[in-house]
């Protein structure tokens, strides 16, 4: 495995590490925020490209308020009103997304912090501890990601975390793809299936109602393959509240076992990456609010360049007790799998 040094934040160094197989997939990843800094995907023709929207320097991940790349913790995506009771006590997270939360913290979350490395088993595992208290959540909390890439051409991101006391944690990575390349435009020409007969409608802070909605006769259909633009700018309340796609899907089959859960396929149909995860939903953006961001190799990442599929429980969790709890503690250890698998 490469390690090369990546930069320094107030004396302690920070590393890129290299991960590859022998079909040409390589992927980049750093102690800094477990980031995800490039994926070399194969295509059908065995040719790579960088199909990972990101940055060339620490100092841009050290802003990256577009989360690209970033391991999201403790918690993922939105809480109403920035805050949630869990067993009569209620916690106050900060309000950084109107008067919701968003990821956690923008500047103190997981995402920005320097993680310890160890390689293990042909990958690396990234470690970080976090205190009782810290950012509104509560329980000492050990944060394990560990990332692989196997002969099948698969990133593996498998998730862990302990606390001594009953917390609320749900993880994701927020790596934004373009299979036709990082820099090379717009998304919405890519096809894309989600195993998912249903969604969670939100508010126009995108806190989900509560219910749990089929996606039948919805521009929200993706259950079989459809073009991202063809319905994306559809004169449906959802999307318009959105500025386009940015919901959480409500996956199929969920038993805790890992299923394909999504198929991601660009406009000329040279690849096609699988998604595969053990979780109940996944939030498909399409970035819908990117604006001439500049990012590796002098590309500029415009409006919708990146689509993420963030694999997760549902948004506003801790305030919705109908959804799949994402409550974890001594009597609940957390661990998740989610694959991206390029063919």
């Amino acid at each position: 495995m490469k390690k090369e040094l990546f930069g320094k934040i107030n004396d302690r160094e920070v590393f890129l590490y290299t991960l590859e197989n022998s079909h040409g997939m390589k992927v980049m990843v750093s102690d800094f925020g477990a980031v995800i800094v490039r994926i070399f995907a194969p295509d059908k023709d065995n040719h790579a490209e960088d199909v990972c929207l990101g940055y060339d320097s620490l100092e841009e991940y050290q802003r990256n308020g577009c989360f690209f790349g970033a391991v999201i913790g403790p918690n993922a995506n939105r809480i109403g009103n920035a805050q949630y009771t869990l067993e009569g006590v209620t916690y106050h997270l900060d309000a950084n997304d109107g008067a919701n939360n968003l990821h956690s913290h923008r500047d103190l979350g997981v995402h920005k912090r320097v993680w310890d490395a160890q390689e293990k088993d042909g990958g690396i595992l990234f470690t970080l501890k976090m205190k009782d208290g810290e950012l509104g959540f509560g329980g000492n909390k050990d944060f394990g990601v560990f990332y692989e890439v196997t002969e099948n051409n698969e990133l593996r991101i498998t998730y862990d975390a302990d606390s001594d006391q009953n917390t609320v944690i749900n993880m994701t990575n927020h790596c934004y793809f373009n299979l036709d390349g990082h820099g090379a435009g717009s998304i919405v020409s890519h096809k894309l299936q989600l195993l998912a007969s249903a969604y969670t409608p939100a508010d126009a802070g995108s806190i989900p109602y509560g219910e749990i909605a089929p996606v039948a006769g919805t521009p929200m259909d993706f259950t079989e393959p459809c073009v991202i633009g063809e319905r994306i700018d559809a004169d449906f309340g959802q999307l318009k509240m959105a500025g386009g796609y940015d919901h959480n899907w409500v996956l199929d089959n969920y038993d805790g076992a890992v299923r394909k859960i999504a198929v991601v396929t660009n406009g000329s149909g040279s690849r096609t990456m699988e998604v595969y995860t053990d979780l109940p939903g996944v939030q498909f953006y399409a970035g819908n609010f990117m604006k001439k961001e500049p990012g590796k190799g002098g590309a500029v990442y415009d409006y919708r360049g990146g689509l993420a599929l963030e694999t997760q429980f549902f948004p506003d969790t801790p305030n919705k007790p109908q959804f799949p709890s994402s409550v974890f503690g001594p009597d609940r250890h957390y661990h998740t799998t989610t694959v991206y698998r390029f063919i």
